[in-house]
């Protein structure tokens, strides 16, 4: 999956499948993470945030299950 690069202080890329309702999320300093389910108006939401780590905290994290790539 193609990720883009985000202006975040906690997030460098994040990428989406539509059809599988997939998020990646490749964190400065925690790795890429995989989200499973997630709603394509949640990513354009993310996307659209003035906070994208606020977003990501509030609306994503702990929400969704999820995978730590290698």
């Amino acid at each position: 999956m193609r990720r883009h690069p985000v202006s975040s202080s906690a997030l460098a890329a994040v990428g989406y499948d539509a059809a599988r309702r997939i998020l990646e999320v490749e964190f400065l300093h925690h790795g890429i993470y995989r989200y499973l389910g997630v709603e394509s108006a949640i990513y354009r939401a993310l996307l659209a945030a003035e906070s994208k780590g606020g977003y990501f905290q509030a609306r994503i994290r702990d929400r969704y299950p999820h995978e730590r790539l290698a």
